[in-house]
């Protein structure tokens, strides 16, 4: 077999493949002789139709295309394995199927044209000495206190009140029901149309405005207990039941209970009961460490993806479709097991309607985290970048000690995660040695437009089902 190769673009090899005319014969034969044995047809035992009869009855153009199918398939398989070409994905055939039936002679040689995707060649530019900007994130010593606040509205008894209205920060009990405000033109004396949903019976809210639609929570603030008043309220826009977003509303709520949060003291008891830690300023000293150690992490990768950014600027590569489409599929797969953990119904998220346009709005993200992983395989073979067998089992042994809970683990798959692991960061590591990133002041930077990734996209342009949109018709005190 003759075969002829050819540099084609988006990382394909064109194939020209001269299949001789003993094959083209010899499949042709065998062809006849497959269906003569299988054909059905009237007056004839099964494999007994004469050769004439047979050709007239399914005509040479069937036949032809049967055996061009197998001389496709077959030609293409050998010509790859023969060329020693290391093929991805699915060849594609170039030549129009129509032209080769027509050209398709038995017993002469036939030409085929054909392409296969191959890895793609990865030209690094540079990729030392590159100069980045990086946000440097710092600890911020309220974070401490603002946790242990949290901690102490946790722990926070409800005190009857007495005495006086209700206001911010109160735990209001009451009874509620909306209906619709009446429009400009709307018949006065219609009753007013309910809000599906929109009413309670000793419904504990915590009067925070940010909980509710606007207008609600300040309508209860100045109220006393058993004291009833109609509040004017707004849904607002966008709002998770799209018949609700902007309408107004009004609401007749009944307050029957008042209390307040009386919070526990910040000593070493309420250390104690929180943690671990016997001591407040133990306690403290572990949550300063903690946020200090997250702000130096984010300041770390915002340094890495700094420079990766920078790489990228560096690297030329044509990637073939098949590496595209594959990275795809491993992003919206990882999405939809993201989704499915979280307890929703991917079945009803991945519609037929919406997966190809998750699969376009995915593929900026698809090339650039395939162009970010050839590129640094790149620096890692050009500088001998290499993982240890004993760094790769250390990892191993640290991670099955870290989930001892965990049943069944595949320690070969586990172990060729590690390697790659293990692998990236010491080639980011070697980078960032190399290369000079500054850190600038937090919030300095302007932001750069990114491509929303496949789950914020699901989120984005699911279409709600109608028990989701009952449910969120209920929720008329969320904001």
């Amino acid at each position: 077999m003759k075969v002829t190769q050819e540099k084609l673009p988006a990382s394909q090899i064109g194939l020209e493949i001269e299949i001789t005319p003993e094959i083209t014969k010899q499949t042709y034969e065998q062809v006849i002789k497959n269906l003569a044995s299988t054909a059905n047809i009237s007056g004839f035992r099964k494999g007994k139709v004469p050769r004439p009869i047979l050709l007239q009855r399914l005509g040479t153009t069937r036949i032809k295309a049967a055996a061009l199918e197998e001389l496709i398939q077959d030609g293409i398989e050998q010509a790859v394995k023969q060329e020693a070409i290391a093929a991805i994905g699915q060849p594609q055939l170039r030549s129009s199927f129509e032209d080769l039936i027509k050209n398709y002679e038995p017993g002469k040689s036939l030409t085929i044209l054909a392409a296969v995707d191959v890895e793609p060649e990865v030209n690094l530019v540079q990729y030392s000495d590159l100069q980045a900007k990086a946000e440097e994130v710092k600890y911020d010593p309220e974070q401490v206190d603002n946790s242990l606040d949290k901690e102490r509205e946790q722990l926070a008894t409800l005190i009857p009140v007495e005495g006086r209205a209700a206001q911010i920060g109160d735990i209001a009990v009451v009874d509620f029901k909306g209906v619709f405000s009446k429009v400009e033109g709307e018949d006065e004396t219609a009753e007013p149309e309910p809000i599906p949903g929109a009413e309670a019976t000793d419904f504990q809210v915590e009067l925070q405005e940010d909980k509710f639609i606007p207008g609600f929570i300040s309508g209860i603030v100045g109220m006393n207990p058993e004291e009833t008043r109609e509040i004017a309220a707004q849904f607002p826009v966008p709002y998770a039941n799209e018949d609700l977003a902007g309408k107004a509303a009004t609401f007749t709520v009944r307050l029957k209970e008042l209390k307040e949060k009386e919070l526990p003291e910040v000593n070493d008891d309420f250390a104690q009961e929180i943690s671990d830690f016997e001591t407040l300023e133990e306690l403290r000293a572990s949550l300063v460490e903690q946020y200090q150690k997250e702000a130096d992490d984010k300041t770390k990768t915002n340094k890495q993806e700094a420079l990766l950014t920078e790489l990228l600027k560096h690297v030329e590569v044509d990637l073939p479709a098949t590496l595209i489409e594959q990275e795809v599929d491993a992003m919206l797969t990882q999405t939809a097991m993201r989704l499915s953990q979280q307890g929703l119904d991917v079945r009803k998220l991945f519609t037929q309607d919406i997966i190809p346009q998750l699969r376009e709005r995915s593929r900026t993200e698809a090339i650039e985290r395939i162009k970010r992983s050839l590129s640094l395989r790149e620096v890692g073979k050009r500088e001998s970048i290499e993982v240890t067998p004993e760094e790769i089992a250390a990892r191993v042994t640290e991670l099955l000690q870290e989930y001892p809970e965990e049943q069944d683990v595949d320690e070969d798959k586990l172990r060729s995660i590690v390697e790659k692991e293990l692998l990236t960061e010491k080639i980011i590591n070697w980078l960032l040695e190399h290369s000079s990133v500054e850190l600038v002041p937090e919030g300095s930077l302007s932001p750069t437009e990114e491509t929303e990734d496949a789950e914020s996209d699901v989120d984005a342009d699911a279409p709600q089902t109608e028990e989701e949109n009952s449910e969120a018709s209920t929720e008329v005190t969320e904001g």
